[in-house]
């Protein structure tokens, strides 16, 4: 049985690609990790991954734009643990986006990136700064993009959203600081998962790749390490910050 005081992170988005590595990560880490995700069935399939290699999980579906969903997410953690340590928000809209100017998306198409990316992030954090503040400790971590910084066309509400990301994490820095609640970012890069998004072209990757400093395709694994480290007290004096993590394709 897990010891009570290990512990405990909600990681949003994690029944697949990126996030599901994150939950096995932070769950051999010692975490007592909450598989939070809109797809229920692929929640309790990484739970399963989780106990069968000795961890312990808990799926709930969740959907974060639903303001209803964050708030039962995190109240479902503090009931069953007690606790919230870790949250690290990574879901996203994006594999069903194609690619098209700005002009050409629709409002519909545009307020539902918006409201997973961005609103999402925002109601997951309100939810868990409330059990934060009160043990005077945590780390939120979110989840941008590389696209933020370069402007990739054709992209235009998804980069919005991971835009107000990096401005929501510099405003609940400052928010929460006082509380010993620390709030970073990450910017990835197109990472390759057993995802199929929408958007994706031939020769895309191998393009990323010469534009990189590192040449080879960035994956999942590139990715939990930073998240680990501004979950621990390694990074215990960083809040604000807004990590790139692409292989040397964007310097900021």
């Amino acid at each position: 049985m897990t010891p009570p005081n290990d512990p405990v992170a909600i990681i949003t988005g994690a029944g697949r690609g990126i996030g599901r590595a994150f939950a096995l990560r932070f769950a051999r880490d010692g975490y007592r990790v909450v598989v939070a995700d809109l797809n229920l069935k692929s929640a309790q399939s990484v739970c399963a991954e989780i106990a069968a290699a000795g961890g312990t999980a808990h799926a709930m579906r969740t959907d974060v734009s639903a303001e209803a969903d964050a708030r039962a997410c995190v109240a479902t953690t503090v009931e069953r643990w007690k606790r919230v340590d870790v949250l690290i928000n990574n879901a996203a809209h994006f594999a069903d986006i194609e690619r098209r100017p700005f002009w050409e998306v629709e409002a519909a198409e545009w307020d539902r990136v918006l409201a997973v990316n961005a609103r999402g992030t925002w109601l997951m954090m309100k939810a868990a700064a409330a059990p934060m503040r009160e043990r005077l400790r945590g780390s939120i971590i979110n989840m941008s993009s590389n696209t933020f910084l370069s402007g990739v066309p054709g992209f235009a509400h998804y980069i919005a959203s991971k835009g107000a990301i990096v401005g929501l994490t510099r405003t609940a820095a400052r928010d929460l600081g006082e509380y010993n609640v620390r709030v970073n970012c990450i910017l990835p890069g197109l990472t390759r998962t057993e995802v199929v998004r929408a958007s994706d072209e031939a020769g895309r990757y191998e393009q990323l790749v010469r534009s990189q400093s590192i040449k080879r395709v960035e994956t999942p694994e590139d990715l939990v390490g930073t998240a680990a480290f501004l979950a621990s007290d390694d990074s215990a004096f960083m809040t604000g910050a807004a990590l790139t993590v692409d292989g040397g394709n964007s310097f900021h």
